[in-house]
């Protein structure tokens, strides 16, 4: 990549970040045909969440990575896809951190662009698909869970994103917590066999005299278990349930049969994703971008949802994230489209 920066010394460049709750990523590109020529990573983007001082370090590092000294002042245009930001309004306050930290990283960097773009990286994401298409669904299916109308490149419509304590159905949160509730149900009597109640007990540290076979399960058995597990669970951040998702996924497609219980979370999963799209009144045909590790290409969501989806003459387009929607962006900045 450095070699095709030292080859064409007079292109144009852009850069595009996407901005999640974990990590920051920068990527550079030709500004004439997108072609990628670096990549840099760094902590956390969430412009809510992420003090302005630090989201400004964060960026920096990023950029510093992806960009060469050398190349800095050819970049024309940078977009960035910030969690907690959107393009729908610059007034609003996660916009108003990631340009403050944005403008300060660019500065401290030499970067002279004055083409910005902030948006949401849910909206990154949308761009990201093929066509970097200005109008449609997003659908985001990954710790949380959050569907949004796009019009125009911006948010006008958002259904849940509601957070673990409110919302998020059908993500990986709502996935883990009905593990953990599942398994505590069978534990007490009110609740069917599972074998999540051996999966959980043994992830939280349940001691094995306390996770007795299928059908052994005494009420003094069922005691110890509850006794393990709640303070394990208390004693962890609420979001740690995302966790146990990856255990119903692997017990509703257990060798040598399934567990009736994990694939009924499962399918309630999608159910409760289908009510979110439906939400936003689709209509047959219309374009859904979709993200997150549930929707994935081995995402185990991905095959009820599109059955569900294609009742209303809907089809997925997964992307794995924004980046490539946020160089999109970037190059429409550069051409001097800011829808």
């Amino acid at each position: 990549m450095s070699n095709d920066l030292n080859q064409e010394c007079a292109v144009d460049l852009v850069v595009g970040l996407d901005a999640g709750g974990t990590r920051t990523r920068a990527v550079l590109a030709a500004a004439e045909d997108g072609r990628l020529l670096g990549e840099g990573a760094a902590g956390p983007g969430n412009a809510l969440t992420v003090p302005v001082p630090r989201l400004a370090d964060h960026l920096a590092e990023a950029i510093a990575q992806a960009v060469p000294e050398g190349a800095r002042a050819r970049v024309v245009a940078v977009s960035g896809g910030f969690a907690g930001a959107t393009a729908a309004s610059t007034e609003e306050p996660g916009h108003v951190n990631a340009r403050a930290a944005l403008t300060a990283a660019l500065e401290r960097l030499g970067v002279p662009a004055d083409r910005l773009r902030i948006c949401s990286d849910i909206e990154a994401a949308f761009a990201s698909a093929p066509g970097a298409p200005a109008d449609g669904l997003a659908l985001v299916a990954g710790t949380g869970a959050v569907a949004l109308r796009i019009t125009g490149r911006r948010t006008t419509a958002t259904v849940d994103g509601d957070g673990w304590l409110l919302g998020d159905d059908g993500s990986g949160f709502w996935i883990g917590r009905s593990a953990v509730r599942a398994a505590l149900r069978m534990a007490d009597g009110r609740g069917p066999t599972t074998v999540l109640a051996r999966s959980v007990g043994q992830a939280l540290g349940v001691p094995a005299e306390a996770l007795p076979g299928a059908a052994d399960w005494s009420r003094v058995h069922r005691e110890a278990y509850r006794m393990h597990v709640l303070p394990a669970v208390m004693a962890e951040l609420p979001i740690r349930l995302a966790r146990f998702a990856p255990l119903v996924v692997e017990a509703a497609g257990a060798a040598g049969g399934t567990d009736t219980v994990a694939e009924g979370i499962l399918d309630e999963a999608a159910d409760q994703l289908i009510a979110t799209v439906r939400a936003l009144e689709p209509t047959p045909g219309e374009r859904i971008v979709a993200t997150g590790g549930l929707l994935g290409p081995e995402g185990p969501l991905t095959g009820p949802l599109s059955t569900r989806l294609h009742t209303l003459g809907l089809t997925l387009d997964w992307v794995p994230d924004g980046c490539r929607g946020a160089v999109a962006l970037a190059r429409l900045a550069y051409d001097g489209d800011d829808r």
